[in-house]
């Protein structure tokens, strides 16, 4: 019998030894609750108190770098965060380009700052079973203004879809008073008027009014999209019974009638939402290019008066207006956001109250600072004195308040808000950044809207019914791994397929097969492990 070399045995029982550890890792050993340490906390910190520790200490985070509004480290806001509570940010710097996958490569490696934000629901599940990442519903004790919020709000059957398998969630999301729309269809509103077409309120209508521009401008598109089609697909999705584009997801629908969840792409309201929007294709009014055009090329389009309708945002139609005056000539024209349209199943919108949010390393539990970041945390994301700074600034430097009504100083500018001031409160402060302002209430999110703004949330509110909710189905590790496996395949060729269809690349009559196509890549497999986990969420919930 040959002897095995001396290295390859040591290999052997090194693995042996690092698969031991990585077994403890999934069976959920360093997931403990922690007893916090308390060096720099405050003895009595509550709803309604600023935070300042009573040491100061330096906390590392992770910045999600905007080209739009590059990192500066002597932004206004991280000076006054230190003079207010003690704490000084030592931020490590990710392009927003590369942020998820910097995000998981220090996590992974165990490198990743304490404080982790810009993260989705959803994001977190990957590093849960290693115990990367704190549970943090083990310390909402410790967030006073969370824990209102989240009361006061009804919000705990939106944080029941954030827990994983152990019963834990892993993520602080942003919380949100109401739902909040921000993106539909931006129009020519001036073109529509001029020739006597109302604006639509149905996706039917919009058919009709793209049709009639057509033949009035027969050289033109109508509608030439942003986004690769991803947002409209999202927004119309909701109408029409379905999910779709960025709203696609898992690519799992929940059905109350069944009380199951059925896969998206294989259901008749979606095949009749790409039924839709394959008209509008075949008969010249919807640009083919809207699927694969980089943005640029579609904004070019709108702003030049080639098209009429594109998809965007409150921000968006801030940008086309400066784009247009160059283009077309101020005065020379008129856009405005129209209220979403509505679909087969009627005046739907779906949305949630939780938004982007925090992450926190698993290392924190050997800080010394452990009770003190969370205070700083909660006071910074969740008071409501936390989330004026960060998105508005400082009172007396860049804004005023009076009986309650905030306004920019007149030299700070912020999305069109002041347009004669010459500094920008993203740019030059440092305030209403990506990863420290979201969440709050209606009357803060609100304050920063425009007087159109505000009219379209209005009349949002006034039109739509908001979909409940969909129950969560917390994967064990084990089925997370393999759901993850499955998933990703069935999404791909789901969206491979819903640009053919809708471009007419493949024929609607096709749809069975492509269904039973599904089939072949493991869809009954899939859903089988989702309703399973489900139905024993369920009877858990129950007991």
């Amino acid at each position: 019998m040959k002897k095995r070399p001396r290295k390859l045995v040591g290999k052997m029982v090194l693995a042996t030894m690092m698969s031991v550890v990585l077994a403890a890792c999934s069976s959920g050993a360093g997931t403990e609750k922690a007893e916090p340490e308390s060096k720099g906390a405050m003895e009595s910190y509550s709803v309604g108190e600023t935070f300042k520790a009573s040491e100061p200490f330096n906390l590392s985070i992770l910045y999600s770098d905007q080209p739009a509004y590059p990192y500066k480290k002597d932004w206004l806001l991280f000076q006054k965060i230190t003079e207010l509570t003690g704490v000084t940010l030592d931020p490590t710097i990710v392009p927003m380009s590369d942020y998820p996958q910097k995000r998981s490569l220090l996590i992974s490696s165990g490198d990743a700052p304490l404080v982790i934000p810009k993260t989705y629901p959803g994001e977190e599940s990957a590093f849960v079973s290693s115990g990367a990442v704190l549970p943090v519903s083990d310390y909402v004790d410790l967030m006073p203004n969370f824990k209102d919020k989240v009361e006061k709000w009804g919000l705990e059957d939106e944080l029941e879809g954030l827990r994983q398998e152990d019963g834990k969630y892993y993520v602080l999301p942003g919380l949100h008073e109401e739902v909040w729309p921000d993106y539909t269809l931006i129009v020519r509103t001036d073109v529509f008027e001029k020739n006597n077409i109302p604006i639509p309120t149905t996706w039917d209508e919009l058919y009709e009014a793209a049709k009639k521009l057509k033949e009035i401008y027969p050289d033109s598109i109508p509608f030439s999209d942003r986004f690769e089609f991803n947002s409209t697909l999202n927004i119309a999705a909701a109408g029409f019974g379905t999910k779709g584009g960025w709203g696609f997801g898992n690519g799992l629908t929940y059905k109350e009638d069944k009380d199951e969840f059925v896969y998206t792409s294989t259901t008749p309201e979606y095949k009749e939402m790409l039924t839709y929007f394959n008209k509008l294709v075949s008969e010249g009014l919807l640009d083919k290019e809207s699927l694969t055009q980089d943005d640029d090329q579609a904004i070019q389009k709108f702003v030049s008066g080639k098209s009429f309708i594109i998809n965007g945002n409150s921000q968006t139609v801030v940008l086309h207006r400066n784009d247009m005056n160059k283009t077309l000539g101020e005065g020379n024209f008129s856009i405005a956001k129209i209220t979403v349209p509505g679909g087969p199943k009627g005046q739907l919108m779906s949305g949630s109250r939780l938004e982007n949010g925090v992450m926190i390393s698993g290392k924190i539990k050997e800080s010394e600072n452990f009770k003190a970041i969370m205070q700083f945390i909660d006071w910074l994301y969740y008071s409501d004195e936390g989330q004026e700074f960060t998105k508005w600034g400082v009172e007396g430097e860049t804004f005023t308040k009076q009986d309650g009504v905030r306004k920019l100083a007149d030299d700070v500018n912020y999305n069109g808000l002041n347009p004669k001031g010459t500094k920008d409160l993203r740019i030059d402060y440092g305030f209403s950044g990506g990863v420290f302002a979201y969440g709050g209430t209606t009357d803060l999110l609100h304050s920063m809207f425009s007087e159109e703004e505000l009219k379209f949330q209005q009349d949002m509110k006034d039109t739509k019914e908001v979909i409940p909710a969909e129950p969560p189905i917390p994967y064990s590790d084990i089925d997370r791994e393999q759901v993850t496996l499955l998933s990703t395949p069935l999404k791909d060729y789901s969206d491979q397929n819903t640009l053919k269809f809708i471009l007419g690349e493949r024929s609607l009559d096709e749809y069975d097969a492509f269904v039973q196509e599904l089939e072949g890549q493991g869809l009954s497999q899939y859903l089988q492990i989702s309703n399973d986990t489900y139905k024993k969420y369920k009877e858990n919930k129950q007991q």
